[in-house]
Formats: C-alpha cells, sequence, structure tokens
C-alpha cells in the first residue's frame, strides 16, 4: 500500500443504523425548442431578403459608386427615392426585431441591446430620410442596411448557439422509441405507441431494440447500453429483478419488462428537466452580466450623445459626420457578445454534465462547487461498495495454494444466504461443488469438496475446539486491527487457511481522493462503523480526516463543525440517509442515484456510484467559471478598446470606424464568445 498523509481520526460513542427514506419529486415541463427554432427561423429569413435589399442600396450610394470607379453610370433622376424606398424596407423589414424590442425593454424599464440597436438605426434612418427630403448632409442608408444585416446575421448565429448547445438535450429526447411491444394477455404481442403504456403494462424488448420505458426485468438475459444516459461506458448485464431505463439500448438477449415509469415520471424526462431547470436557474454570475449590460445601455446613449456634440461644438465637422461618430458609439457599445457571454456557457455545461450522469439542479450551488475547500464522503455506498467482499487469504500450509482456499471455501458458502458466504462465493474464482453440506450452527459450515472434508468456520469455533493458527499470527491481528471479519478454513479438520473481507473499497475511491487533493480540497469521511474499520479505508485511499460511529442525526453536526473552521464543505453521500447533511453543507451532491434522480436534497445529482464523478463535477464546475469570465471580460473589454476608437479619439492619425465596421466587429466579439463557451469540455 502506498504511504499516505496523516489523517485525524474523530469517534462517536455510538454505532450508526441505516434509515433509508425515499425522497421523490415531480418536475414540471417547460419546452421552448418550438420558440427557439421559430426564432431562428425568423432571423435567418429576415437576413437573407434585408442582404439581398442591400444590393441596389449599395449601388444606389454616391459614396459606394466613388469607391467602385462607377461615376456617374448609375445616377438616373429620383434615383434618391428609389434607394430610400429600398432602405425604408431593409429599415421597417430587416429592423422590426429590434425595434418591437426597444419597446419590450422599455415598457419592462430594462434598457439594453435592443435598445441600443434600435436607437443607433432609428438616428441612421431618420437623419439619412431628412437629407433626401431637403435637410442638407449626405446620408449613409448603406450603412443602415449593411448595419440592420450584420446585426440580423449576429443574432441568427446567437439563436443557432443556442439551439447548438442544447442540441445534446434534444439527442437525450430522440433516444425514446416511438413504439413498443406490449404483451397482452394471451401472450399475443401488440405493438403501440409509448404515449399508451401505464405501469404495469409487460413489454417485449428484442435485440437492439431502444427500451421504451423504466421498468424491471422478469424474464430473459441480455447485456444493455446506458452509457447516452448514465456516462455509464460498458454495456450492463440485465437479468430478473434489475432494472432497465428508457432510452438504453438492448444487445443480443431479449428482454421481458415490467413497465414501471411512464412519461414526466421516467428517468429519462427527469433528466431533461433537471437540466432545462439548471439552464433558466438564476446564476451569480448572470446577474453580473446583466449588471455590465445595463450600465453599458446608459453609457451607450451617454457616449453617443456625448460624441455628437463634442464633434458639433470642438470641431468644424459636418452634422452628418458627428451623427455617423454617435451611431458607431452605440453600435460598439451594443452588450450582444456580453448577453450571450454567461447563457451560452450554462447551457453547454449542463449539457455536458446531463450526458455523462451528472446532473445540475442547483446552478448557484454548481457555481459555488468550485470554491470547496473540503469534501466529506459518506462512506458506505458512496466510498465503498456496500458489500462485503474478499480482502486478504492467507495460507498456513505452503502445499494449499490462497485460490484453492477461497474456492474450496466458497464451494462450502455456496447455498448460503448470509452476506459473508456471498462475499466468499462472489470473490471465488473457480467454481466447485459440494456434497454433503452441513450447517454448524452459530459457528459457520461444512462439506464434502473433491473428495476432502471442507469446514468454513469462525474464530470461536477455533477457540471451542482448541485448534491454534500455526503461523502468521502477527497477520491475523493485523486483520483484525484493520475491522475486517475473519474465518478459518480447515481441510480434513487441519486448519489451512484464513479468508479476510470486509465492505469491498471502490477502485475508483483512491484515485478520486487524490485528484480532489491535488486540487487542494481537504478529503474527509463520515461513517457510522467502528473506528478500526474507518481508520483501515482512511488510510487505503489516503484521506485527510474520519469522523467515526457517527449517527444518522449527527452527520450534519458533523458538516457544522468543519464548517465553523472557515471551510466551504460539500458533502457526497447517497442521498437517503444523508439527506439532512445534504441539506446542511454548502453544497450537497448525491452519488450512486442511478434511476431515481429527483432527490430533494442535493443540488447535484451524480448517477453513477463512481467517486470520481464527484472530481469531474467540481473540475466542470471550475472549468465553466472560468470560461463566464473569459467570455465577460472580451465582451467588456471590446467594449472598453473599441468605444473610443468609434467616438474618434484616433481621427488625426486617419483611424475611423464606420457603422458597418464597428457592427463587424462587434459580431466578431459575439462569434468568439459562441466559440470560446463551445470549447468547453469535461476533463
Amino acid at each position: 500500500m502506498e504511504q499516505c498523509e496523516h489523517h485525524e481520526h474523530h469517534q462517536h460513542p455510538a454505532s450508526m443504523a441505516h434509515d433509508h427514506t425515499e425522497v421523490s419529486s415531480s418536475a414540471h415541463h417547460h419546452d421552448h425548442q418550438a420558440h427557439h427554432a421559430h426564432m431562428v427561423s425568423d432571423f435567418r429569413k429576415r437576413f437573407w431578403i434585408s442582404l439581398v435589399l442591400t444590393v441596389p442600396i449599395l449601388l444606389l450610394s454616391p459614396m459606394i459608386q466613388s469607391f467602385l470607379g462607377l461615376g456617374e453610370s448609375l445616377h438616373f433622376l429620383g434615383d434618391k427615392y428609389v434607394l430610400w424606398f429600398f432602405s425604408s424596407v431593409v429599415f421597417f423589414y430587416g429592423g422590426w426585431p429590434f425595434l418591437n424590442g426597444i419597446a419590450a425593454e422599455l415598457k419592462a424599464l430594462k434598457p439594453g441591446m435592443m435598445t441600443l440597436i434600435a436607437v443607433a438605426i432609428t438616428t441612421a434612418y431618420v437623419y439619412s430620410s431628412a437629407v433626401v427630403f431637403g435637410l442638407r448632409g449626405t446620408g449613409f442608408f448603406w450603412e443602415l442596411a449593411t448595419l440592420i444585416d450584420i446585426m440580423l446575421l449576429g443574432h441568427w448565429i446567437e439563436m443557432k448557439s443556442v439551439m447548438g448547445a442544447s442540441r445534446a438535450l434534444e439527442e437525450l429526447a430522440k433516444l425514446m422509441p416511438s413504439t413498443a411491444h406490449k404483451i397482452i394477455s394471451d401472450g399475443q404481442i401488440q405493438d403501440i405507441v409509448i404515449e399508451k403504456l401505464v405501469s404495469g403494462d409487460r413489454i417485449l424488448i428484442r435485440p437492439g431494440e431502444k427500451v421504451p420505458a423504466d421498468g424491471i426485468v422478469v424474464d430473459g438475459l441480455s447485456a444493455v447500453n446506458e452509457s447516452m444516459l448514465t456516462g455509464e461506458s460498458k454495456p450492463i448485464s440485465k437479468k430478473s429483478g434489475m432494472k432497465v431505463i428508457g432510452g438504453a439500448i438492448n444487445g443480443e438477449g431479449s428482454l421481458t419488462v415490467e413497465v414501471k415509469k411512464t412519461g414526466k415520471e421516467s428517468y429519462l424526462n427527469q433528466v431533461i428537466e433537471l437540466v432545462r431547470q439548471a439552464q433558466e436557474s438564476k446564476s451569480k454570475t448572470q446577474d453580473l452580466a446583466n449588471r455590465a449590460a445595463v450600465i453599458l445601455t446608459f453609457i451607450a446613449i451617454a457616449g453617443g450623445t456625448i460624441t455628437l456634440a463634442a464633434w458639433l461644438i470642438l470641431s468644424n465637422q459636418s452634422f452628418d459626420y458627428a451623427i455617423e461618430r454617435a451611431v458607431t458609439v452605440m453600435v460598439i457599445t451594443c452588450p450582444h457578445a456580453l448577453g450571450l457571454a454567461v447563457p451560452l456557457v450554462v447551457a453547454v455545461s449542463t449539457a455536458i454534465a446531463a450526458t455523462n450522469g451528472l446532473l445540475i439542479r442547483d446552478r448557484a450551488a454548481f457555481e459555488r462547487s468550485r470554491n470547496i475547500d473540503a469534501i466529506i464522503f459518506d462512506k458506505t455506498g458512496t466510498l465503498t461498495q456496500g458489500k462485503f467482499g474478499v480482502t486478504d487469504t492467507i495460507s498456513f500450509d505452503s502445499s494449499v495454494s490462497k485460490d484453492d482456499i477461497l474456492n474450496f471455501a466458497a464451494a462450502v458458502e455456496t447455498n448460503s444466504e448470509h452476506p459473508i458466504a456471498k462475499g466468499v462465493v462472489a470473490s471465488a474464482t473457480a467454481k466447485k461443488f459440494v456434497s454433503d453440506f452441513k450447517a454448524i450452527p452459530g459457528k459457520g459450515a461444512e462439506g464434502r469438496v473433491e473428495g476432502k472434508k471442507v469446514s468454513v468456520v469462525s474464530p470461536g469455533y477455533l477457540r471451542e475446539n482448541k485448534i491454534q493458527i500455526p503461523t502468521a499470527q502477527s497477520e491475523i491481528e493485523k486483520l483484525f486491527s484493520q475491522g475486517k471479519t475473519v474465518i478459518y478454513v480447515l481441510f480434513d479438520e487441519n486448519l489451512v487457511g484464513a479468508i479476510a473481507l470486509a465492505d469491498i473499497i471502490r477502485p475508483e475511491s483512491k484515485e478520486a481522493v487524490a485528484r480532489l487533493k491535488n486540487q487542494g480540497i481537504k478529503c474527509m469521511m463520515l461513517t457510522g462503523d467502528n473506528k478500526l474499520v474507518a481508520k483501515w479505508v482512511a488510510d487505503e485511499i489516503c484521506l485527510d480526516e474520519y469522523f467515526a460511529e457517527v449517527l444518522p442525526h449527527q452527520k450534519a453536526e458533523k458538516i457544522k463543525e468543519v464548517q465553523s473552521r472557515g471551510l466551504t464543505v460539500a458533502m457526497t453521500g447517497d442521498g437517503v440517509n444523508d439527506a439532512p447533511a445534504l441539506a446542511q453543507s454548502d453544497v450537497g451532491i448525491a452519488v450512486g442515484a442511478g434511476t431515481d434522480v429527483a432527490i430533494e436534497t442535493a443540488d447535484i445529482v451524480l448517477v453513477r456510484s463512481n467517486p470520481k464523478d464527484v472530481a469531474a463535477i467540481i473540475g466542470l464546475a471550475k472549468a465553466t467559471y472560468k470560461k463566464m469570465i473569459q467570455n465577460l471580460w472580451w465582451a467588456t473589454g471590446y467594449n472598453a478598446f473599441a468605444i473610443p476608437l468609434a467616438a474618434g479619439v484616433l481621427y488625426k492619425f486617419g483611424i475611423v470606424l464606420s457603422p458597418a465596421i464597428g457592427a463587424v466587429l462587434m459580431s466578431l466579439s459575439t462569434v468568439i464568445v459562441a466559440i470560446n463557451a463551445k470549447a468547453l469540455k469535461l476533463e
């Protein structure tokens, strides 16, 4: 065993009795996919129509004619009115989402992105129209048209990005088949739509088909692929009495399943609903982004006004030039990228988490998890498997191998329902058969295996029969000091070996603890077991501290005790008897929830019983926050850099940003923010 750092232990003067209480919840379903799809379609249509109309606007604009060297070749009587007509169509049709948006924002007293765009394009349109009908100056309809085109394109890209981020949820929803093979009373098979399935129905799932509903296998044997649902990469063997999840893919065998959950109660629908709730739940980082957007809104309006006044008062430039500067400032300051910075990261992170069996119920708690100082694990079922298994086999006779000791003992224990016997049988490497089996009341069992009389007995049997342990006394004492259960094996009344059993430590536990400690997180354990067992588990996986002999109602007190040290604490348990501790902790993480995803007291629900997922969700929280901050810095930093350029501070050096170029740069920042969010990955 590798050496671990020093850890502390704490003991309560009572042993824990597990109290399993099932907690469930029902979720409300909200479907925004159709609305998003309509908006994507609307922006796409407006963009293409406006772009087509922009072509004659460009060709009829004197500045573009001059730039292209067309001179007077496209000039004709009334051309400025034709230019005004096309521009008016682009303004009212292409600009409608922004004109409609400003009304909604001002009505809600929340000026923002739409307000900025609407003010900018309205200012440009009204001024240019006035020029057409007699005001002295130069109109810039081409800038107006290209500005609207680019804004429509930016919004179309944004909506597509948001839709794309939720694609994982759409893929989850598509996992469900449309029909099921229902077994009716006379044994006949009837194909029905899955909406008509009810709890208690029996269905046939053929090889290669998708499971249509959550249920229990009543007949058949197969391996089922649940990777898209739980993140578990290996197919899971299923036999009678085991659960199957709707949406999983059946392997080579046929299964008869009794339906238990359908519709909104099903695992898949609960996952989709939890992810939607998480995407819509309030985020502190989102609040920061919203406050920044409001500030930028006022900066834009004030900046545009000051820019207009400064150019008119402090320079000899024309009014139309001053208006152009003011419009450019308003466009550049628009918090378009800022509005996308956080929501897109939220959508991407929750979708990534869901497809890996990491379900976020509370976004604020998920964000807090990046600051965790200490994590407290429940032992049984979290760090350990919650069932007996063989940890050590010792041979007292050089002519008898450890494998023989274990395999012969397993043969004798085959017919026993005792947890220790089951643990021995499960750990055997070869199957042997027993005859003349006989139980030794309170002491063990015996029988004949391959001609030998094999006895599997307790330490009390050895004491009663005055049988001495020939060698390895210190090894046996060490096993007892670790709180392990030790049984002895006799061949023909001769003591040949010993088998030690304990609640098996999950193979992933040590790696999970190492990962968390590498992140600077203290790892602790709560258990109702005695201090010998607790010390053995803590030593094996290198925990910093452990609390032994803690009753269920005392777990929350232990969380408070650790919090009183000034540490941000996460509690990780099975979500059943750990409910008070999960609620008391700063972040409650329920592990091994399986198909029972609606655990009220947990902030985060991990589907698999894998402690490494705890490290994964904390790593994802840190990566998500990092992406949010990167996006916020890009959006606001971009504005801080671009606003002075838009106002014309570098005019003397020949650097001037037109409204259209400003819109290009602003849309570019939006695209960069979207790409950065999409780059988020689960380590």
